[in-house]
């Protein structure tokens, strides 16, 4: 995995992750962990095979430092881009309402025989994303500066 973009003023420097094996994946995972995104933000372009989400992540590298300084949260737009997609389904997910917000919990890759596999995009309230793919081939990429998350809180889990 390689993290080698920055801004222009070299203030800050934005995610950019390129995963290409099944561990890759568990980190890009942990890192869009409760990533959300309007329905509309979903884009599978058959011809180029390439899915992708616009999202609206916590940046959970920060964590540590932003409590450690006391200050705010932050959140950041990101792009996260599956190439090498063959076929995209869905489950539990109402499809006529483009504004819906959905949380991504996880992404996992489930390798087949022949290097080919299945990503499954966990949603919260049970909603799922399948892509078959030919191989791991995702690049996780932060498009904005980090801005306040507006709760000012960090996402919380059950431990």
């Amino acid at each position: 995995m390689s993290q080698d973009a920055s801004f222009e003023d070299g203030a800050e420097k934005p995610l950019r992750l390129k995963g290409e094996t099944a561990e890759d994946v568990t980190v890009i995972s942990s890192l869009a962990q409760d990533a959300v995104f309007p329905m509309a933000e979903m884009s599978w372009k058959p011809a180029q095979r390439r899915f992708a989400l616009l999202l609206n992540r916590f940046r959970w590298e920060d964590l540590p430092a932003a409590e450690r300084r006391g200050r705010d949260f932050e959140r950041v737009r990101a792009v996260l881009a599956f190439d090498d997609v063959t076929k995209v389904s869905s489950s539990g997910l109402d499809r006529s309402d483009p504004e819906m917000v959905l949380s991504l919990l996880a992404i996992k890759w489930d390798a087949g025989d022949d290097g080919a596999g299945r990503f499954e995009l966990t949603l919260a309230g049970d909603g799922a994303i399948a892509l078959e793919a030919e191989c791991v081939n995702i690049t996780f990429q932060d498009v904005t500066r980090p801005y306040v998350a507006p709760s000012r809180k960090s996402p919380k889990h059950p431990e």
